[in-house]
């Protein structure tokens, strides 16, 4: 079966074989196209998107040239007609594969399926978010255009893959994993000063380790960053957190 991927570079994968493409047009189309998963997307939204300026005059017959070129491409590799896999559709574009072709749909059903597990079955929840996790092989949309609706599309997934990772977390706090997780969480938390969750997450696993100092520190520090860097106060979780650790509130076991 052949799989889109775009959690990374953008590339095809065929029976085990890696298909470059040389083309950013090109890589840029079909990421596009797989994330649109079946939905045609329009000639216009595609032009916008690879020439914003429209300084190209006939960027109507660009774009259809980098589709000829996708559907060669695709045609060569899985020996099915190019213009079935990707299809025409009204005045637009539609790419007709598998939904598990597509990395980032495999990616969203094993985070939503993890996410609902993460309560009432943390060691289930472990296992479909790490699978999640496995399919990504660097930044989101990696090689195509420095387009607006590229940007949203990464930024989108980069999201949803930060959200995977603190449902794995409070998975594996759930599961007693509270040590395991400390250096992860440390590293998190500096890097992402805006999600307060990675700082809770951090100063549970410290307080149940045994370290309600490193905990709070953990507060006074997220406190110094979100001020300094974005002009905000602690959110309300993170302050009750805090004041739970300082009188050893049960409910924290």
């Amino acid at each position: 079966m052949i799989e889109i991927q775009v959690l990374g570079p953008v590339t095809i994968v065929h029976e085990d074989r890696r298909i470059e493409m040389s083309s950013t047009r090109v890589r840029t189309v079909l990421a596009l196209l797989a994330l649109s998963w079946r939905t045609p997307l329009r000639f216009e939204y595609l032009m916008d998107e690879l020439w914003p300026e429209r300084s190209l005059g006939n960027a109507r017959n660009a774009l259809q040239a980098s589709m000829l070129r996708l559907r060669r491409l695709l045609e060569e590799v899985t020996g099915r007609p190019g213009d079935e896999l990707v299809r025409t559709v009204g005045g637009g574009y539609l790419l007709d594969v598998h939904r598990d072709a597509v990395d980032a749909n495999r990616f969203i059903d094993l985070v939503e399926r993890g996410s609902q597990h993460v309560e009432r079955d943390p060691e289930l929840a472990i296992s479909l978010l790490r699978q999640a996790l496995t399919l990504w092989r660097g930044s989101a949309l990696t090689g195509v255009s420095d387009g607006p609706r590229c940007r949203a599309e990464a930024a989108r997934l980069e999201e949803r893959l930060l959200s995977a990772r603190e449902d794995l977390i409070t998975a594996r706090l759930a599961s007693g994993e509270c040590r395991a997780v400390v250096s992860e969480l440390a590293e998190l938390s500096l890097e992402h000063p805006e999600r307060e969750r990675f700082s809770e997450q951090l100063m549970l696993a410290l307080y149940r380790s045994g370290r309600q100092t490193e905990a709070l520190d953990v507060f006074h520090h997220a406190r110094k960053r979100l001020a300094s860097e974005l002009g905000l106060e602690p959110g309300r979780a993170l302050r009750e957190l805090y004041q739970a650790i300082l009188v050893h509130d049960k409910v924290l076991g």
